[in-house]
């Protein structure tokens, strides 16, 4: 259950985003593995969870509830943010991926975003994605619905980040005190746990995007600039 938090208004779109994953799935740190994209890459299914291209466009992909891991007969969703990453711009990507056949994909949530604005594309499992732009402010979203109080993750930290500056997000993604349940940073669980962590500013106007990376658990691994 991965977790992406942005922050959208005038200046542009600011994210933080850990991934969660089973320990044992090996991945490689974001690098050029496609032409003009930079992203992790997933080393089973050889997608990637979270990517920005040249154009100043990020996409990432969340499994929503009960779908952790491949299934048969499904394609790979990693697959999703590199599609969404051919596109020069959120705006173009979020009609472009609309036309999906949603039921391919085990159920998802993509976002997609570029200094103008981000989108959510919801993948039910079954017809085409739902399309929504997110609203101005702060969202965050898991493995459900954005912003969604239920959620024990999003009722704990989704004030927190409302209330912190960008600059003091990397102390909220690091953060693995409290219940499992509501953790953000997830301490090692029947083989499951946050395995990395991001930052990433897309300043409005278009100007000099940036892409903090932790390669492990935040609260042990510094953030590390990547090179665009």
């Amino acid at each position: 259950m991965c977790s992406i938090i942005l922050r959208i208004g005038a200046q542009g779109v600011f994210i933080g985003a850990n991934r969660d994953e089973m320990v044992e799935r090996a991945w490689e740190p974001p690098g050029e593995f496609w032409p003009g994209v930079i992203a992790g890459r997933d080393r089973l299914a050889g997608g990637t969870w979270l990517g920005m291209n040249r154009h100043g466009v990020a996409a990432a992909v969340l499994n929503r509830t009960g779908t952790l891991g491949p299934a048969a007969g499904k394609r790979s969703r990693g697959e999703l943010p590199v599609m969404a990453l051919r596109e020069a711009s959120a705006e173009a990507a979020a009609r472009v991926l609309a036309g999906l056949d949603a039921g391919a994909y085990r159920p998802f949530n993509l976002v997609v975003a570029d200094a103008a604005g981000a989108f959510l594309l919801r993948g039910l499992g079954a017809g085409k994605p739902d399309v929504a732009r997110l609203g101005e402010g702060v969202s965050m979203i898991t493995s459900g619905e954005p912003n969604d109080a239920a959620h024990p993750r999003i009722a704990r930290h989704l004030p927190r980040f409302a209330a912190a500056a960008f600059e003091d997000w990397a102390a909220l993604l690091a953060d693995a005190t409290g219940p499992w349940e509501s953790a953000l940073n997830i301490p090692p669980k029947d083989g499951f746990a946050t395995v990395c962590s991001s930052l990433i500013a897309l300043p409005c106007p278009p100007g000099k995007t940036q892409w903090r990376f932790a390669a492990g658990r935040p609260d042990a691994a510094a953030f590390v600039a990547l090179a665009l």
